[in-house]
């Protein structure tokens, strides 16, 4: 089993057969289906299911497809590594929306000042999908909210917020202080969709209290659920940092969840077996300690 077996196997995963991975790699569809029946006589393992001239991963296959993505990454960047020492580079981020909009920029625009050089790319989306993206090695370091799901990842807090319930002006409860938490059965809700780290958290306090609620309107995008709460159209949970501003306006009013514990980590997370340079360390470090002029480097990568 070499390099070049788990490549092919990897264009094969990715491009949902074995004539679009030959294209691609410039082989011939033989040499691909050899170099497939080579692995699986290795492992002794089936790796596809063939049916209806369609190739379905099974599930040793999709545990295979978990570790080429890995070897291969971590081959390109010891090669990226070996080859630029650092000099130039380029770093994955992966950021949940309330961090992207709040924090991010502040250490990006830090970073960018001790290493010029270096390009960052962000992946903004909810926290279960960053989380996912670095398991499967599409970022090197990200930035999430709410509950870090154990395994092959490390996790360090960099900051907390609460949620807070909101309100817009002419709503049954503006200029209330607090609502009880079974109550929000009784007006339409606005809240970000399932996998965010605002709706986990809101769900996870509420099923605590043997409540349920359903969203009127559920949004990617936390300023329309801002604009519609603003509108009087419902209520929304909403991070602080993130309603603050809207709060000071007189836009949107603040109240309390009585009985519900609705306060977050914002953690950095990066996977267990990943390499990380001098440069993203140094990233690390400047989330962790933003306070700082002159960010240390952290001695080791995980």
């Amino acid at each position: 089993m070499t390099l070049r077996h788990l490549k092919i196997f990897l264009a094969v995963c990715d491009q949902g057969g074995v004539t679009a991975a030959a294209n691609v790699l410039y082989l011939s569809q033989p040499s691909v289906s050899q170099a497939i029946a080579e692995l699986e006589t290795h492992y002794g393992v089936r790796l596809f299911d063939r049916m209806s001239r369609r190739l379905f991963l099974t599930q040793d296959g999709t545990r295979m497809l978990y570790y080429a993505r890995h070897i291969l990454s971590l081959f390109d960047d010891m090669e990226n590594e070996m080859r630029n020492c650092d000099a130039i580079g380029h770093i994955r981020l992966g950021c949940s929306l309330t961090i992207a909009t709040c924090l991010l920029p502040g250490y990006v625009r830090r970073f960018s000042q001790l290493y010029p050089q270096i390009q960052l790319s962000v992946t903004v989306d909810n926290s279960q999908a960053i989380q996912r993206r670095v398991l499967e090695n599409q970022v090197d370091l990200a930035l999430v909210e709410g509950v870090i799901h154990p395994g092959q990842l490390v996790a360090q807090p960099i900051a907390h917020d609460r949620l807070i319930l909101v309100c817009g002006a002419g709503h049954p409860l503006w200029g209330h202080q607090w609502v009880e938490a079974g109550e929000l059965t009784q007006y339409p809700l606005i809240l970000r969709e399932r996998g965010s780290g605002a709706r986990e958290l809101l769900d996870s306090a509420l099923l605590t209290l043997g409540l349920a609620v359903q969203p009127a309107w559920e949004s990617i995008n936390t300023q329309a659920i801002v604009e519609a709460v603003a509108a009087g159209l419902g209520l929304s949970v909403l991070p602080r940092l993130l309603v603050e501003e809207e709060i000071r306006r007189g836009r949107l009013w603040p109240l309390e969840l009585r009985d519900v514990s609705l306060g977050q980590d914002f953690s950095l997370i990066y996977h267990t077996g990943k390499y990380l340079p001098p440069s993203a360390l140094t990233f690390v470090d400047i989330c962790l300690h933003p306070e700082k002029q002159e960010p240390k480097e952290a001695t080791s990568g995980g």
